[in-house]
């Protein structure tokens, strides 16, 4: 008998799409319009997957997840919303979803999760423990991180496995790119959001002072010790220490961290005394630590102690559907200290800030967006306003790169000249943090060929490329492949 699937959603259209997407790959489909609805049908009926809307009339579909969890604990509840924000995927997650995705989506991608999904469907053990929430939907705190790319959404989904249990953390990610605020939110969410908070940034302390700051130090444990001072960890006693670049901590300190971290156990700087603490540590860095390791500048077996749970965090260039949204979080943000009284950024100016690659990331981007308010004097904001090297980026575009095809440049030669300089680069690095930058060349240049082929014609050049229309329409929207005239019709 083929397995049943629950679908709870107001929204008719959605709906039909995913019974008639379901259907055809043997699934039964049952569905509910609001959440007291979809309740009463899991009392009288197992469902192995359930996918639930977040926003529903009357009950929301996040508080309708915890009675799911408790009524049917082996289903398999797939979150669905419009609303792609940190705050939704976190809590979704936090609350036992076995995944999350948001509207609108690719409907392959809806049968891969359920595929998935209904192979785990029953096992008990890996699902996870619902916890209550005093409010429902809400953080903890003023912990906001914004972004709704597909990239920023894993992390989110990331973070809310990983808050509620006690577990260490490594949060990986260029300088700028958010590390702190993701550790904040996962202490915002965790059974210790009410205990302290504290950021150790150990590349701003001295290392011959780093040590009592963490641990403390007794009277007379070194000149100009002339009282005991209590040291970070102490301080956050039942809370969080978030040590921030720790790849630039030096390797005798290192050795008392992983003997803290096996033992939640330190002495004073000048004592003898162990003290004991209950403390959750979250650790960041920038640096490449398996490079560190390999040149003896990083302890591997701290190394394997921080990385329980590894975050990687992409940087901006790696995200740029997410500058707009930014952009405009940060034009609200900065409005009354900047005394900025324009209404919007002009198109212009904004595809500048697409072009560019931002190597400090999303703090380069607040920065820039707070000297261009400053510097604006009309209603908009201007290219003019924006600094010189953001006026002169230049990123070649996908119809520069079909022009050069088209002009009998074969596309193994094209590839080559293309894509040589990056593959070499990535080499140089050590790492794979360029292959998102080569693998979107490569999907824009093809798929701006497929559409100039078609001339514009969606469907021919989803058929062309092997893939389904809405797969080729989110591709478009999150490269920013330029569209002809005629595209539209299709």
């Amino acid at each position: 008998m083929a397995d049943r699937i629950l679908i709870v959603d107001d929204d008719d259209s959605i709906c039909w799409v995913l019974r008639r997407a379901l259907e055809q790959e043997g699934y039964q489909v049952d569905r509910a319009a609001d959440a007291r609805e979809a309740l009463r049908a899991l009392q009288s009926r197992e469902y192995p997957v359930v996918l639930l809307d977040i926003r529903l009339p009357g009950m929301s579909g996040l508080e309708a997840l915890l009675q799911i969890r408790e009524i049917r604990k082996e289903a398999r509840v797939i979150v669905m919303t419009a609303q792609a924000t940190m705050r939704n995927a976190l809590e979704a997650m936090k609350q036992g979803a076995f995944d999350y995705i948001t509207k609108p989506f690719d409907v392959d991608e809806i049968l891969r999760m359920v595929a998935r999904a209904r192979v785990t469907a029953g096992d008990q053990q890996s699902t996870l423990s619902p916890q209550p929430m005093e409010s429902p939907g809400e953080i903890p705190g003023e912990v906001e991180i914004i972004g709704r790319s597909p990239r920023m959404r894993e992390v989110y989904k990331l973070m809310g496995r990983v808050a509620e249990k006690e577990v260490t953390v490594l949060i990986r990610g260029e300088s700028g790119t958010g590390k702190e605020l993701v550790a904040r939110a996962i202490h915002a969410n965790s059974r210790r959001a009410q205990q302290p908070f504290i950021t150790v940034k150990t590349t701003a302390i001295p290392s011959d002072l780093l040590e009592s700051e963490l641990f403390g130090h007794e009277r007379g444990a070194f000149t100009g010790a002339t009282a005991q001072k209590i040291g970070k960890f102490e301080m956050a006693d039942a809370g969080t220490v978030f040590l921030d670049e720790i790849g630039d901590m030096d390797l005798r300190l290192q050795a008392k961290i992983l003997w803290f971290l096996q033992e939640k156990v330190f002495e004073r700087v000048g004592g003898h005394e162990p003290t004991r603490v209950n403390v959750r540590v979250i650790a960041a860095t920038h640096q490449d630590l398996e490079k560190a390791i390999r040149e003896h500048r990083f302890r591997e077996d701290l190394y394997y102690r921080l990385n329980v749970v590894p975050i990687l965090l992409p940087p901006l260039r790696e995200r740029r559907e997410d500058i707009p949204v930014l952009v405009d979080y940060f034009l609200k943000r900065h409005r009354r200290e900047c005394e900025w009284e324009g209404t919007r950024i002009a198109p212009e100016a904004l595809d500048l800030l697409l072009r560019y690659d931002w190597p400090g990331n999303v703090r380069e981007l607040e920065n820039t967006m707070k000297r261009a308010m400053v510097l604006s004097t009309g209603t908009d904001i201007l290219p003019e306003a924006l600094p010189a090297q953001i006026q002169e980026a230049v990123v070649q575009s996908p119809r520069s790169e079909v022009r050069s095809l088209e002009s009998g440049v074969g596309l193994e030669e094209y590839l080559e000249r293309s894509l040589a300089p990056l593959l070499e680069k990535m080499e140089q690095v050590g790492d794979s943090a360029l292959y998102g930058m080569v693998l979107d060349r490569v999907e824009r240049t093809l798929i701006a060929l497929a559409l100039r082929q078609t001339r514009g014609n969606q469907v021919r050049a989803a058929e062309l490329l092997g893939i389904n229309r809405n797969t080729l329409r989110k591709k478009i929207r999150e490269l920013r492949i330029p569209m002809e005239r005629q595209s539209r019709k299709s």
